[in-house]
């Protein structure tokens, strides 16, 4: 149900006298002179509220010889009060979903600073000026950042001989057999009869 014709029935339904007419006719059809004597409105008053009451669909009349009966459309009147209720569980399970993706959104991107901090810290930590590895982190989380950061000089999809590797790992650290081992064992390089490639970052193992 659109959303216009939702406004329309709550407005309808924003006056005690027409709350009160529905009222009524929930008891049964009536005309209006009867029920402006049970309301003690004039007549007249009575066909304004009407009119709004049937704009809205929540009435109906049926004439009968020279007098109009009025009806209450129950099943509308049920229809469109779930209808609302159904836009506003919708909008407010819109608005929750919504606040929550906002959330970890916002989580992730705090959490990938950390990240980023953290790597940093290792780096300025483990590494001299110069680039140089001071010593080799014995903590699996660090090592793994000092060996993602070795690898920065080399391609995805090239191949390199041990000797190419071993003079790129010596230009950090003078033990490039521990480095290079490392570096199969984490899954960053893939070796094959002397020959090593790059993986790509997806298969490097996960920094914890």
């Amino acid at each position: 149900m659109q959303l216009q014709r939702l406004i329309l029935f709550h407005k309808a339904l924003a006056d005690p006298t027409r709350i009160r007419i529905l009222a009524l006719l929930a008891r049964g059809p009536l005309h209006g002179q009867a029920l402006a004597g049970k309301l003690g409105i004039r007549p007249p008053t009575v066909t304004h509220h009407m009119s709004k009451l049937r704009e809205a669909g929540l009435v109906k009349e049926r004439r009968e010889k020279n007098t109009i009966y009025f009806y209450l459309q129950e099943t509308v009147l049920r229809r469109k009060a779930r209808a609302v209720l159904d836009v506003v569980l919708k909008e407010a399970h819109e608005t929750f979903e919504k606040q929550a993706e906002d959330k970890m959104k916002n989580t992730d991107q705090g959490a990938k600073a950390k990240r980023e901090l953290e790597k940093q810290e290792v780096l300025r930590n483990f590494f001299t000026p110069e680039g140089r590895l001071k010593q080799i982190p014995a903590q699996r989380k660090k090592r793994l950042i000092v060996l993602q950061h070795i690898v920065k000089g080399l391609k995805t999809g090239t191949s390199y001989t041990e000797k190419e590797i071993n003079e790129h790992i010596q230009k950090f650290h003078d033990d490039f057999a521990t480095l290079r081992r490392e570096l199969i064992v984490n899954h960053i390089m893939y070796r094959e009869n002397g020959i090593y490639e790059l993986n790509p970052p997806e298969l490097w193992a996960d920094i914890p």
